[in-house]
């Protein structure tokens, strides 16, 4: 099982959406896809699930072109869209019902659908009708609807997009559960959903790659060669002091007694500081080293000038 996007364009009218914009996802893999808005994440997927036309490029789910069986490779991919559609006036179990005969044939429906609401979480809602569920069970619905014929591929667009703190946690294990088994992609703009359950990162800026990485090597991109130590004295000091410091290229305030220190070519500035808070009669309360975060990889490469 596996998902290639291969030389993927897309223009509208003059401005291209998507440029030669090229990658392959394993089964087992979770890969995080992200970008600024508009960067062209939402046009990918739904050329990937066949919903719009790409202008030159070819996508192979499983070894199959979806030029050539478009249907056959609709049957391999679960798709959640960003404003997740749902007829509202119908109810949980009778939606699934609805969603499943479109897929299947013959079988089972019944069982496949008990079974895809116990996965699912919806137990407790499966006799509602859609418009009175929570946001939350909403996206639940959703993501069941993309799971009920056990696609292969999973394409998730925003699927926590709206969801309250507890929702979004339960939302990560299902698709972490789910997605042992699947290739998923999976758009966001929260970075700590990517380190929660992503094996790697796309991050795309104007229709262009700038970044495929797994998510533990994805920080070593950044250009910025520096530590930032933050630090909590006792009393107040001077920025004009902490500059001085050996190795201190900057000192930002946080509040009266609290600095981010940023360092010279990732010198180990810390003893420094210390030092500096004994001779200037100071007690450090908290001296930590800000790790770079995804979040801050991400600014950074899609705030990049064009040259």
């Amino acid at each position: 099982m596996s998902l290639q996007a291969i030389n993927i364009t897309k223009l509208y009218g003059t401005q291209k959406a998507l440029d030669n914009v090229s990658f392959e996802i394993k089964t087992g893999e979770i890969v995080g896809f992200l970008g600024p808005n508009g960067a062209g994440k939402s046009t990918m997927m739904k050329i990937i699930t066949g919903f719009i036309s790409k202008d030159s490029g070819n996508v192979i789910v499983n070894g199959i072109d979806i030029d050539k069986d478009i249907f056959l490779t609709k049957k391999q991919i679960g798709y959640l869209p960003e404003h997740n559609p749902l007829y509202l006036d119908m109810y949980v179990k009778e939606y699934l019902s609805f969603i499943a005969k479109i897929f299947y044939t013959k079988g089972d429906i019944k069982t496949k659908v008990n079974d895809i609401i116990e996965l699912t979480g919806l137990s407790l809602e499966k006799n509602k009708q859609l418009k009175a569920l929570s946001k939350g069970y909403r996206q639940r619905t959703g993501l069941a609807a993309a799971l009920i014929h056990n696609p292969d591929v999973l394409i998730l667009d925003e699927p926590t997009t709206g969801l309250d703190p507890n929702q979004i946690i339960e939302m990560r294990e299902l698709i972490s559960k789910v997605g042992k088994e699947k290739t998923v992609l999976l758009s966001t703009h929260i970075m700590q959903e990517v380190e929660a359950i992503c094996d790697r990162v796309i991050i795309l800026d104007k229709g262009i790659i700038v970044a495929d990485n797994p998510v533990n090597k994805i920080k070593d991109l950044s250009s910025k060669k520096t530590d930032t130590i933050v630090v909590e004295f006792n009393l107040s000091t001077q920025e004009e002091l902490l500059t001085k410091i050996k190795g201190v290229s900057k000192a930002l305030k946080i509040n009266e007694t609290s600095w981010a220190i940023e360092s010279v070519n990732e010198e180990d500035i810390r003893p420094e500081i210390f030092n500096f808070a004994v001779k200037n009669n100071l007690i450090v309360l908290s001296m930590q080293k800000k790790e770079k975060s995804i979040e801050d990889i991400f600014i950074e490469l899609t705030n990049k000038k064009p040259e």
